[in-house]
């Protein structure tokens, strides 16, 4: 099985500059709590709502001037399509990850996998499994 077997295609991405308030609202309509940050043709980062609530929220930042920008994780991690699931899962393990980007062979962004799609994957519920508890043991990262 690989990744674009069990990745959830419905992934939309925001800028930047796309305002805080904005980005809540987009993760509460689409009911996510997670969106690729891209800028001119570029993957540049992730946010979260967990970044939202850490980096503007308990630091007392104004919502609506804060932008994406302002508090993205810059780091990204990703995936092609066409790697094994089990490779995405063990790639996730490695970087203490709970979701991962993944690109088709064009580097254009086609769809996400988190430890919710691993958990459906049937057959290899053992590797699942520990993957699963490495990523729920591992320290909570602002990243993930």
């Amino acid at each position: 099985m690989q990744a674009k077997d069990i990745m959830s295609t419905h992934v939309e991405l925001i800028s930047p500059e796309t305002a805080i308030r904005d980005v809540a609202q987009k993760m509460k309509a689409s009911e996510v709590g997670f969106l690729p940050v891209g800028e001119n043709d570029r993957l540049v980062g992730t946010i979260t709502d967990r970044d939202i609530v850490l980096r503007v929220v308990a630091e007392g930042k104004d919502v609506e001037e804060c932008k994406t920008r302002d508090v993205m994780t810059n780091e990204v991690f990703w995936c092609y399509d066409d790697q094994d699931a089990d490779e995405v899962a063990e790639y996730m393990a490695d970087m203490e990850i709970r979701r991962v980007l993944i690109l088709n062979r064009s580097k254009r962004l086609v769809g996400v996998v988190s430890i919710g799609d691993l958990a459906k994957i049937g057959g290899e519920q053992e590797k699942t499994g520990d993957t699963l508890r490495e990523i729920a043991e591992a320290p909570t990262s602002e990243a993930a």
